[in-house]
């Protein structure tokens, strides 16, 4: 398994201005800085809970179909999936229609199966056999994303700034309490 960013988000979950309310900068000697630390905060944090924040394309490869029957699509939210590709062993792409497999955006991570009247896909090529094309985050503007994230965000951007080369290794505790109720487990 092996996932492909197709489209980056558009925004971040904070804006500069928010950022530097919260970091107490009057300046815009730093703007620069701080647009690149709300990015790396916005990014550690996604890596944190596993999830997507701002709407975002991806492609998950597989090489096979699981023996359960059922893909989990990692980077919750799942908002849609975009379409689901098939790789024959000669490399010919097969698009499956939508009608052949459901889509569990409720669960998270999100998961999709065949359908039962879907015969199983035989002949595929041995890697990246089938490409699952999905749309993953909260939406398209900074105030879909859940307030506790954001803060965590601004929270994080502030232990970056004020250790310029010196970052921590770990988020500090009140990051970790914010972001705790989203992070994913696998159980």
């Amino acid at each position: 398994m092996s996932l492909q960013i197709i489209t980056q988000p558009a925004i971040e979950p904070v804006t500069l201005a928010e950022a530097k309310a919260h970091l107490k900068v009057d300046t815009a000697d730093d703007d620069a800085l701080i647009a690149t630390l709300i990015t790396a905060a916005r990014t550690r944090a996604e890596w944190h809970t596993g999830r997507a924040f701002i709407a975002q394309s991806w492609t998950l490869w597989l090489d096979a179909w699981p023996a359960d029957g059922t893909v989990e699509i990692p980077l919750p939210p799942l908002a849609s999936v975009a379409s689901v590709t098939t790789y024959a062993r000669d490399d010919t792409p097969t698009v499956l229609d939508t009608g052949a497999y459901v889509a569990d955006a409720a669960s998270q991570p999100a998961r999709l199966a065949l359908k039962c009247a879907v015969p199983p896909i035989a002949n595929l090529r041995r890697i990246n056999a089938i490409a699952v094309a999905f749309n993953a985050g909260y939406g398209d503007a900074e105030s879909d994303v859940p307030a506790p994230i954001r803060e965590a965000i601004l929270e994080i951007v502030a232990e970056l700034y004020a250790n310029r080369g010196d970052a921590p290794a770990t988020e500090s505790l009140t990051v970790q309490a914010l972001l705790a109720p989203y992070r994913i487990f696998k159980l």
